[in-house]
């Protein structure tokens, strides 16, 4: 019930008359049965322009983070996201990710629409990196539509790192529905991977952005490892340098 309230009194009026969304192939979305919405991730304001735009229903999962922060900030984000129906997942994989994959393949399976990044995390820089096979395991088990969702500018209306927003005009695109054209292959990771291939092969056209062929998070880890630091003067060092 708080869901709709928000979307279509408290909060979704408000942000289309500031943002005044320009959206393109949202008819592709079906209107009945089960949906995911493949969307590249830009920004934290992804996971709310994306559900303000469909009609019907659609749940996400968020990292764990956002359900834990200290202070006024992060009561308002976990609040809103407990209201939204948003599933946490811990991203250090393993079985609390597949739980939150097996949560949304319920909500799949009751014929709902399932919002998923199948970069896993935020682009670092606002290109398009490789994709996680866990969004093609969800539409092989589901037998799900496939929609890709190309969010364009995100990014630059609110950055990571920032809490208010600039107001901007969010611009949007909704692809086809890609159907699955291996039904049968459920537990084969070369066609999980060829699907998601395809998936991120057309989120590359909508968006306009570069393609990584890397994850994301490995990128990542790489720009926030420490840089190492000079020998102190006068250390010895070892033999082969």
């Amino acid at each position: 019930m708080f869901y709709w309230l928000l979307k279509y009194v408290v909060l979704g009026p408000l942000l289309r008359v500031l943002f005044r969304p320009d959206v393109r192939g949202r008819e592709n979305v079906p209107d009945s049965g089960p949906v995911i919405l493949a969307c590249n991730h830009l920004s934290f304001s992804d996971s709310i322009f994306t559900p303000l735009m469909v009609g019907r229903r659609v749940t996400f999962v968020a990292k764990a983070e956002y359900f834990t922060g200290k202070g006024l900030k992060g009561r308002l984000m976990r609040q809103f996201f407990l209201s939204t129906g948003t599933i946490p997942v811990d991203r250090s994989g393993g079985r609390a990710a597949q739980a939150a994959l097996d949560t949304l393949l319920r909500v799949l399976r009751e014929g709902g629409i399932a919002g998923i990044y199948p970069e896993g995390t935020r682009s670092p820089d606002g290109r398009l990196y490789r994709g996680k096979t866990g969004v093609a395991r969800l539409a092989l088990e589901s037998g799900a539509k496939v929609v890709p969702v190309a969010l364009l500018n995100t990014d630059e209306i609110q950055p990571t790192g920032t809490f208010v927003p600039t107001i901007k005009r969010v611009r949007m695109r909704f692809g086809h529905p890609l159907d699955s054209r291996y039904a049968d292959a459920q537990g084969d990771r070369f066609v999980e991977r060829a699907i998601t291939d395809e998936i991120m092969y057309e989120l590359m056209v909508l968006s306009g952005r570069d393609y990584v062929d890397v994850y994301a998070s490995s990128l990542k880890t790489s720009i926030e490892a420490p840089t190492p630091q000079p020998s102190p003067r006068g250390a010895v060092e070892p033999e082969g340098r």
